[in-house]
């Protein structure tokens, strides 16, 4: 079997930064099979992360240009690991970064043009991967469970917690999927008042009390009574959870203790809805993963009948760059990659798009 190395490339809804994973992923008899040869993180200037956060707020002719010249930064990063590590390359796999997020009215779009990011790496890229299962009829996320199917298959449940949670399962031989709701996002824009990035293990939401006001008034968003498939992106997040944040008076530390238990109590929630299983397992990943206190939470959340796991901190922080990496491969090989049950689509597919560097 083609043993195909890859690099995935990630920059997700938290504005954290770009996740690189040189991987090296094979199919067996038995199923896929993957190694992390090599990573890197690139946390993003206050200039470049002020832009990717109000990108939705440009003008067309701006948002396409910005989209070009972030496609041409994602190349130099990607030519900079290449060349630093001496790496061997089949190809590039990048999800871009989401600026505009609407599968209700056939729209999604994550910028990096892949154009512009292979002439500048010298490497053959392939990217754009939502657009097609939004054409057909699909959400176009979450994309991740794919890759949950077919690396992470022994757990009852794979949770990621980036800027958004998402959660997949296996229920009556196929693979379910769709966003929770809020994880890094809430967390990040409420330590960003006082000017700290993240909350580092969570330790100033440990030390806070709870906002039963806030608390009630995130529980009742409407997004969490939706039936799936269903996804959210930063649009949501402005209109319904900016304000009920800003309107409430509260310490930095209380805030955050809310935020925690909002998402936490979102996670269970739909956890505990899967009544069909006893013991069950929950595969964490992400940058909340880290987040001790929100683990510790999320754990007692759950009680004794769901144990919760973390792998290593690599396949923490990199899954989602593995993940695109093996979906670049499936697209390679025309073997599925989007999947209808998760994103609600009209039938499997397999997204992305294909640019040779000129």
């Amino acid at each position: 079997m083609k043993m195909y190395k890859v690099i995935g490339l990630m920059s997700g809804t938290s504005l954290d930064g770009l996740d690189l994973a040189y991987c090296h992923i094979w199919e067996t008899v038995s199923g896929w099979d993957f190694e992390i040869k090599q990573t890197h993180s690139i946390s993003y200037s206050e200039e470049l992360q002020t832009k990717l956060k109000n990108s939705i707020y440009l003008p067309a002719d701006q948002l396409l240009q910005f989209h070009n010249t972030y496609g041409s930064w994602l190349g130099l990063q990607a030519k900079d690991f290449i060349k630093v590590h001496t790496l061997e390359v089949d190809f590039i796999a990048s999800h871009g970064h989401t600026t505009h997020h609407q599968p209700q009215n056939g729209l999604t779009f994550q910028i990096g043009s892949g154009q512009h990011l292979a002439n500048e790496s010298a490497t053959k890229v392939i990217c754009d991967f939502r657009t097609n299962d939004v054409a057909l009829g699909g959400q176009g996320a979450p994309l991740v469970p794919i890759g949950d199917q077919l690396f992470f298959g022994q757990y009852d449940y794979c949770l990621n917690l980036g800027g958004i949670s998402n959660i997949s399962f296996e229920q009556n031989g196929k693979r379910l999927a769709y966003d929770i709701g809020l994880a890094n996002m809430i967390l990040n824009h409420i330590t960003k008042k006082i000017d700290l990035e993240y909350d580092k293990g969570g330790a100033l939401a440990r030390t806070g009390k709870l906002n039963r006001g806030m608390l009630d008034q995130l529980n009742d968003l409407e997004f969490y009574k939706l039936p799936f498939p269903k996804s959210i992106g930063f649009e949501w997040f402005v209109e319904k959870v900016v304000p009920i944040v800003e309107d409430t008076k509260d310490s930095i530390e209380n805030l955050l203790h809310t935020a925690v238990h909002h998402i936490c109590d979102q996670i269970a929630l739909q956890v505990s809805a899967q009544k069909n299983k006893t013991n069950k397992s929950l595969f964490v990943t992400g940058g909340g993963a880290l987040n001790t206190f929100l683990m510790d939470c999320l754990q007692e959340k759950l009680g004794t009948e769901t144990k919760v796991i973390s792998p290593s901190k690599t396949l923490i922080e990199f899954k989602e760059a593995l993940v695109f990496a093996l979906m670049g491969v499936l697209r390679e090989e025309q073997k599925i990659n989007c999947l209808s049950s998760v994103t609600g689509a009209k039938r499997d597919s397999f997204g992305g798009v294909i640019y040779l560097p000129a």
